[in-house]
């Protein structure tokens, strides 16, 4: 097996300058195996983060050529960016340490987004980032509510806004006004609305959902190239799907094929590779084809 291609890149990188040395040495502290995404000039790179759940989430980090007195500039699928300490020993390793103490902060926020995702008649939005703090819910009689929450305080009583006919909405705005006084942090958010409502809420039908468009999490387009070269596979769609339920990140098998070839760690039986999830380690297994030979 061959290095990987990010790797490659750097060492070739880090033989022409103080500044491609450095941040070479640092991808290595963080370890290869939790970088997701490299740009050419080394300016912009990405690292996987699990939270103490196993949620997956992206640690974007952009730099410039005066690293490491000017600081990263780090962004990231949480509702809120932390503020990230940083002196002229710091090095990238600092920062991952303290994204990652940052998700695991927001773990009740995320575990009441999933409680709502589960229990719930979720409406929109269809595919959530994690660093989305609303839903739009179906409480049935035509009537939607949109629930913010506040990713500080997860627990606390969320605002909300009633959409629907004056003569169904009317009701609860009022027992809303009411009854919010009974939210208690230890209840699901599901019983805390029912308390607060009284009545039941539907959950979503099990209607069969039309085929997600999703991106690849490899070349961030929803389909390949039409290209003669690709067969079959030309403008396909994504066609692999992580099976973490935490990840569920989509990919093209042509783009996690030419990936799992770049890592050392990939083995291969007969026709099909196995190795590693690039964002949550979970294993792959993916059958070689030869479109594009």
């Amino acid at each position: 097996m061959t290095e990987c291609a990010g790797q490659i890149r750097c060492r070739e990188l880090a033989n022409s300058s103080s500044f491609c040395r450095k941040l070479y040495s640092e991808i290595e502290e963080v370890g290869w195996e939790h970088l997701v995404r490299l740009d050419d000039n080394l300016t912009f790179l990405s690292f996987r983060v699990l939270d103490a759940s196993g949620r997956v989430h992206v640690m974007e980090v952009q730099v410039d050529k005066t690293y490491p007195q000017c600081p990263p500039s780090i962004s990231g699928d949480v509702p809120y960016i932390p503020k990230i300490e940083w002196s002229a020993t710091s090095r990238l390793k600092d920062a991952v340490i303290q994204f990652k103490k940052h998700v695991d902060t927001l773990e009740d926020f995320w575990s009441t987004l999933d409680d709502i995702d589960n229990s719930l008649w979720v409406v929109n939005p269809n595919f959530p980032c994690r660093a989305m703090c609303h839903r739009l819910v179906n409480i049935g009689n035509d009537c939607i509510v949109l629930f913010s929450i506040n990713a500080r305080s997860p627990k606390t009583v969320p605002e909300c806004r009633f959409m629907g006919p004056d003569s169904s909405i009317s009701p609860l705005r009022k027992a809303w006004s009411r009854n919010c006084k009974k939210w208690m942090q230890e209840k699901s958010f599901r019983d805390n609305l029912v308390c607060v409502f009284g009545f039941e809420l539907p959950k979503s039908p099990d209607t069969e959902k039309d085929e997600q468009q999703l991106e690849c999490g490899i070349c961030y387009a929803q389909h390949l190239p039409i290209e003669d070269e690709l067969g079959t596979k030309s403008g396909c769609p994504t066609d692999y799907q992580c099976d973490n339920a935490n990840c569920r990140r989509a990919f093209h098998g042509l783009c996690l094929m030419d990936w799992l070839r770049s890592i050392t760690t990939t083995r291969q039986s007969f026709d099909v590779l196995f190795g590693s999830c690039p964002y949550c380690s979970e294993p792959v297994a993916v059958k070689i084809t030869n479109t594009r030979s």
